[in-house]
């Protein structure tokens, strides 16, 4: 597994992807980099996928199946508050989800792979773009390239604060929360402030949205049908005090664990806004963006990241019910089979997504080991 001098290696490329970030669909800097680094450490056979992603591959000397581990490489719209010297050199933007540190763990096991090669079958690391903001999976399913793979196993993990750093966390089945959202923009009719009845205005809407809000989520995470809707942006109107506004904008994010509950409540919310705007003489626009389907742990699959788990004598822990985000490797899981497991980042680590949070680089080696000893037992 990887030596003391090839995980030094590994921390150096982990803080200059750390200080220089892009975001969902923008990285093209980080792609090459990506690319040079397997270029000159490893013998993969490294190509773009999904306009910004890339994906290596290791081929076995005779036939056999082939699995794909999954790392995303995008950062986030989010301010750095570190300061220490690998801190991000872009304003406002950051990785604070750990995605420099899953990278950084297929670029080591990629190492590994070039050290000790395959007898048979085949390997593809694939560094997906745009996981953020759901968009990164389908580029990489839709692209042509990618399609003429016939894949067998996809695996891949995610860092998680909050559990010891090395724990291994798996649960049977969904692994994460279906999640999207969903946009109303609400056009009625301006008037003068003191004469409000000449216009639509739509703030009761509004209210009524909220308060519908309220009512339908069931946050009860341990119940299989758990549903959550929560208000993420609104606006309404301008900062002129002699007009009553004429246009208001709502945004909420929906997650459940069943997919059939979560096209249900999908169906009943938009019913919901088109009746209330219309109560209310508003014009309504609807749509959904950044759908993320929920990972759905195979079963073969799982097995075989618990038992590459206690080949190398990790804790093993099995979550009660699901992570409520979204994760867009829920794609792969959902045509392949496949399963996704968190990997312990530490108990006093900023929670993801926090301004102070930074990949633990000790972990680094965890992921490569777990993931090496997967590739052992299936090929």
């Amino acid at each position: 597994m990887p030596n003391d001098k090839l995980l030094e290696q590994l921390k150096v490329i982990r803080r200059t992807l750390h200080a220089h970030p892009e975001v969902s669909e923008c990285e093209f800097e980080t792609q090459q980099r990506i690319l040079d680094y397997l270029s000159k450490n490893t013998t993969a056979r490294a190509k773009k996928v999904g306009f910004t992603g890339v994906i290596a591959e290791f081929k076995g000397v005779d036939e056999g199946l082939t699995v794909m581990i999954r790392g995303d490489i995008d950062a986030l719209p989010i301010a750095e508050v570190n300061t220490f010297e690998y801190k991000s050199t872009r304003e406002g933007v950051s990785h604070k989800c750990g995605h420099d540190g899953h990278t950084t763990i297929l670029l080591g096991l990629a190492q590994v792979l070039s050290e000790r090669p395959l007898d048979k079958g085949k390997v593809l690391l694939l560094f997906q773009p745009a996981e953020e903001n759901g968009m990164g999976a389908q580029a990489v399913l839709n692209d042509d390239e990618f399609n003429k793979e016939q894949i067998d196993y996809v695996f891949a993990l995610h860092n998680l604060p909050g559990y010891p750093m090395h724990e291994i966390v798996v649960k049977q089945n969904e692994f994460t929360a279906n999640v999207k959202s969903i946009i109303l923009k609400m056009t009625g009719k301006t008037a003068h402030a003191a004469e409000p009845e000449q216009g639509f205005n739509p703030s009761m809407a509004i209210s009524e949205l909220f308060a519908f809000a309220n009512e339908t989520t069931f946050n009860k995470p341990a119940d299989p049908n758990f549903f959550l809707m929560t208000p993420v942006y609104s606006t309404m109107g301008d900062l002129a005090y002699g007009i009553s506004a004429g246009y208001g904008e709502v945004h909420f994010t929906i997650r459940s664990w069943s997919t059939d509950l979560m096209e249900k409540r999908s169906k009943e919310i938009s019913a919901f806004m088109e009746s209330t705007c219309e109560r209310y003489q508003l014009a309504a626009d609807i749509s959904w963006t950044q759908v993320f389907a929920a990972n759905v742990n195979n079963s073969a699959a799982l097995e075989y990241v618990k038992a590459a788990a206690n080949k190398s004598d990790f804790v093993l822990t099995e979550r009660p019910y699901p992570f409520r985000w979204g994760e867009d490797f829920g794609l792969f899981t959902q045509k392949y089979k496949g399963a996704m497991f968190g990997l312990g980042a530490g108990t006093s680590t900023p929670a993801l997504h926090n301004p102070d949070y930074d990949y633990p680089d000790e972990i680094t080696k965890t992921g490569i080991t777990l993931f090496h000893n997967i590739i052992q037992q299936i090929l």
